[in-house]
């Protein structure tokens, strides 16, 4: 991560982003955290990018995060006979649960059977991402009779979302448990939950990801994708139960509707800075660049104001998936990145008037922060086991970079995901003398410090303690 980009870059491995060496410049060019989507691909396949992806990151000299990203219950229908047809507005068209045939002009089966229970006359529902729109006439048996209002093309089991939402399909299904199990193999960083109702769906989640990395040792962070409206009234519950929260404003935009979710997505950032758990905007932020090498004003703006919300991180789906300048489009929304980050207010002061510590590891964090802000330091080391410094750090603006060092691999995988936090490997030292030697060796080797600057730096002792963060350091370069 360059030390002047805060903010983070996830982007979507796909066919575009499949060969090691466009993966390899992919992420020199900034790409922080991968996302393995596990709507497409076996289990093999999944473990086998895995193993891409860190064997890409080696080579480039870095680390970067690796994301399971669930797919969810399938609110899908199901498949036409010539894979495609054109719906005329006006026209009727019947969802038919009991329907064993490929669909045609005139009906389709659903892949979601529950459907027909969950609707009534006058629901409008809203398929292929909001572009097809179809008013319900009547329900009779498993047949749920629509009327056309907004027509186009309809594919192959394209999703179904209901207005205002409603459909009670769990977040977790089967094959979401049994992927769960493949991600915790190959020991993913972050494990992305697709449509969770409530505190509880994350909870249950937690479980069986805790339960599957057992045997490895390991233990995922949780990410709540954002996209029912069932899911905005417990929208609190559902950030205390994770670590993180993805902004999923397509899925989310057709239940709620468009003008809805910017308002949305400044509350849900907002509201996660104040629980210290980290964001990730996603959906369409660059999606011109599926099929051109610049993007539009408008999308330049839209990642702008996604930094100048706090957003932890920017997400690239099929931009890096299948776009036809995957590279390019991580260049450029690094570029934006930076850009806006360096029109940032840092409000230090403000942020600190009200705040109340009850943690000692904590408040060596928040004092980190105020000393290099007022001292014009030239960085930040966190010497740190678990990540929590580093995490209590990244939750507020400043102009000077964090540098995250731990002896734990999996600490400095899961951290690439912090904003304005560059994880570091360094040996397992219990001597504090030694490990403070070596921190600053870190930092000159690297050409972050130099003689005469100075910079901040906490750990804990006795060394290796997660949590145990209880000195604060101020140093000079010699």
């Amino acid at each position: 991560m360059s030390s002047r980009r805060a903010t983070k870059i996830v982007a979507t491995l796909g066919p575009a982003s499949s060969d090691p060496a466009i993966l390899e410049q992919m992420i020199r060019a900034g790409v922080n955290v991968m996302r393995l989507n596990f709507s497409h691909g076996s289990a093999q396949d999944h473990c086998d990018r895995a193993k891409m992806v860190r064997e890409a990151a080696a080579r480039a000299g870095t680390v970067v995060g690796i994301m399971a990203d669930l797919q969810g219950p399938k609110i899908r229908i199901s498949r036409f006979v010539n894979n495609k047809i054109v719906l005329e507005v006006g026209a009727k068209f019947i969802l038919d649960a009991a329907r064993t045939e490929l669909g045609d002009q005139d009906a389709v089966g659903l892949d979601y059977k529950n459907l027909p229970h969950e609707v009534k006359a006058d629901d409008v529902l809203l398929l292929n991402d909001g572009l097809i729109v179809l008013t319900v006439d009547k329900v009779v048996g498993q047949a749920v009779h629509t009327t056309v209002k907004m027509g186009g093309d309809l594919s192959n089991n394209k999703g179904i979302n209901k207005q205002g939402g409603g459909l009670t399909a769990p977040a977790l299904t089967a094959k979401d448990m049994d992927d769960i199990k493949t991600a915790m193999s190959f020991q993913a960083d972050y494990l992305a939950v697709s449509f969770p109702k409530n505190g509880s769906d994350m909870e249950l989640a937690r479980q069986l990801a805790n339960v599957a990395g057992a045997e490895f040792g390991h233990k995922p962070h949780l990410i709540a994708k954002i996209e029912r409206a069932e899911a905005i009234p417990k929208l609190e519950e559902i950030i205390i139960a994770s670590d993180s929260i993805m902004v999923a404003r397509g899925d989310l935009a057709v239940e709620v509707g468009n003008a809805a979710v910017p308002a949305l997505q400044k509350r849900m950032i907002k509201l996660a800075l104040k629980h210290d758990k980290t964001t990730i905007t996603a959906t369409q932020m660059m999606e011109s660049m599926i099929n051109n090498a610049v993007p539009t004003r408008a999308e330049v703006s839209d990642v702008a104001n996604a930094v100048l919300d706090g957003t932890d991180a920017v997400m690239l789906s099929a931009e890096t998936a299948a776009g036809k300048y995957p590279v390019e489009t991580v260049i450029e929304m690094a570029n934006i990145c930076a850009a806006a980050e360096s029109a940032e207010d840092v409000k230090l002061d403000a942020d600190f008037a009200d705040m109340k510590l009850d943690r000692i590891d904590q408040s060596i964090a928040m004092g980190a922060l105020f000393t290099a802000h007022h001292l014009g330091a030239k960085a930040i080391v966190a010497m740190t086991e678990s990540g929590s410094a580093a995490l209590w750090m990244s939750r507020h603006r400043i102009h000077i970079p964090i540098y995250a060092l731990t002896a734990r691999i999996a600490t400095q995988r899961k951290m690439t995901l912090y904003r304005n936090v560059q994880p570091l490997l360094m040996d397992t030292i219990s001597d504090r003398d030694t490990a403070l030697a070596q921190a600053e060796a870190h930092l000159k080797a690297r050409g972050i410090v130099q003689k005469g600057d100075v910079y901040a730096i906490t750990c804990g002792e006795p060394m290796g303690t997660p949590g145990g963060t209880n000195m604060l350091k101020i140093c000079r370069v010699g």
